[in-house]
Parts: structure tokens; sequence; C-alpha cells
């Protein structure tokens, strides 16, 4: 088995979310808003929906194209990007790549766009 896309991890993404009251500096900008620019796509966010809703939480390319209603060539241009931007995980299998979100992407994006004040209420227990 062969995982690809750990782009995220790999690429360290700013301790300092850009709503704490502190300034970013320049590189953590523009390493979040690389990722931020992959999100930016009604079809990427289909994409992302559809690999979570999945019976496994994974999918083939050739279960995302009808939903989506683009072409197998389009659909893979857009996982590529959602895998190089650190959401997706690819596995190879033969010849079929199955694609999984990568969890801790996500919350990580969501606590870096959350004002600490948001998060310090919302983990505290009831």
């Amino acid at each position: 088995m062969e995982n690809v896309g750990t782009a995220l991890a790999e690429m360290t993404l700013p301790q300092t979310s850009p709503l704490a009251g502190e300034p970013i500096d320049r590189a953590d900008a523009e390493r979040l808003a690389s990722v931020l620019k992959a999100l930016a796509d009604p079809a990427r966010l289909r994409l992302l929906s559809l690999i979570q809703s999945a019976p496994d939480g994974e999918a083939c390319v050739c279960d995302l194209t009808a939903p989506l209603g683009l072409s197998q060539p389009t659909v893979s241009h857009h996982l590529r990007i959602l895998t190089e931007a650190g959401l997706l995980e690819r596995e190879k299998r033969g010849v079929w790549a199955f694609y999984r979100l990568v969890p801790s992407a996500i919350g990580t994006i969501a606590d870096l766009l959350t004002p600490p004040r948001k998060r310090a209420t919302k983990k505290a227990p009831r």
C-alpha cells in the first residue's frame, strides 16, 4: 500500500491563529492561504463532503464523477489539489486510487479560524 498526501503534516501551519490578536507573519499567512485556496472551490468542497459521507469514509475517482457531473480528468485534478494541500490521503490499490480525509488537517484549519475566545468556550465542559 502506498499512501500519498501528507503535505499539510509536512508543511507546518502557523501556530498562531490570524484571529488571535497578534499579527501573523508572511510565511505563515502564505502557508495557510495555500490550504484555504484549495478549499475555495465548490467542486472541492463537494468532494470533501462526498468522501466523508462515503460508507467507508473513502472513495475512488470512479465513485465521484457522476455525483459531481464532472469528467474523470477534472475530478482527478481537484483530488490532486486537495491531496497536495494535505486535506486528503491517497492510497493506491492496484490500478485504483482511493481518497480519504485527513481529520487532523481539517481540525487544525478549524482551530486556526476559530477566534480564541470561541475555542475556549467550545472546549469547556458543561
